[in-house]
């Protein structure tokens, strides 16, 4: 796994997203660059770049291009969490990136809707080696670690049962949802849709651009209607943190 990661960007929206990732690196040595603290070290045995993006398409783009350019990294994944698009989707289940798409790009008429302008896509496909890792190390920690990883009262509170793994499409935008009437709509644009973040699409499209290898992996906070802002920072906290934690290991300590 090092040799096929030399060295690895790890970018999350919110400092609870990496919660416990930077005080488990060795070596490590910090550096701030465009108002954001990169941390740089080994990270399980991988040579490791964490990151906070801040949230929103400008910010991850931003911090996504720094990374490559600043600090060479080699492959990235974006880690955090988003709502879910369909009703197949419950509250802890976990979503990987197939592909992204800003569900905000419209310069009709110019171009068509969601096109990106001079590139001739909106979809952005992440790298299916990375991705196929992510996802074994998502569906590991589900099947292995997950149980313990959270407390029963946790559990309880958020309603959680076993996460579940699911891959394919996320959009991404400027906009946090939190009305059914906007998922809906979205849900309808893309059938296929998945989850909604504010992030991950933006971050696919500067990899395309620079040739770098990226995956996607989000933990589902909410539903993406009115009920969405209840509890989110402490979703965040006490769940999503320790799942990224544990995928995140499982991936660099895959053999």
């Amino acid at each position: 796994m090092t040799s096929q990661i030399p060295r690895l960007g790890l970018i999350s929206a919110l400092h609870q997203e990496q919660a416990g990732l930077i005080e488990t690196m060795q070596d490590i040595e910090k550096t701030n660059r465009g108002m954001r603290d990169y941390t740089f070290g080994k990270l399980w045995g991988i040579d490791t770049v964490c990151v906070l993006s801040r949230m929103g398409k400008v910010a991850a783009a931003a911090t996504a291009a720094t990374l490559i350019e600043r600090f060479a990294v080699t492959h990235i994944v974006f880690t955090g969490v988003a709502g879910a698009a369909g009703n197949e989707l419950r509250v802890g289940d976990i979503v990987v990136a197939d592909e992204l798409v800003q569900h905000d790009m419209n310069t009709t008429p110019l171009f068509p809707q969601y096109e990106v302008p001079l590139l001739g896509q909106s979809h952005f496909s992440s790298d299916k080696n990375l991705t196929d890792r992510l996802a074994r190390a998502a569906s590991d920690f589900a099947a292995h670690d997950a149980q313990g990883a959270i407390s029963e009262q946790d559990r309880e509170s958020f309603h959680l049962g076993l996460p579940r793994v699911h891959r394919g499409l996320i959009a991404s935008g400027d906009e946090f949802v939190h009305r059914q009437e906007r998922r809906d709509a979205l849900k309808a644009a893309f059938p296929s849709l998945l989850a909604l973040e504010m992030e991950g699409a933006a971050v696919a499209q500067v990899c395309f651009e620079f040739g770098v290898p990226f995956a996607v992996i989000r933990t589902i906070s909410d539903s993406a209607n009115e009920e969405a802002p209840h509890d989110f920072m402490q979703f965040i906290d006490r769940i999503a943190s320790r799942y990224a934690f544990g995928i995140v290991k499982r991936l660099c300590t895959q053999a």
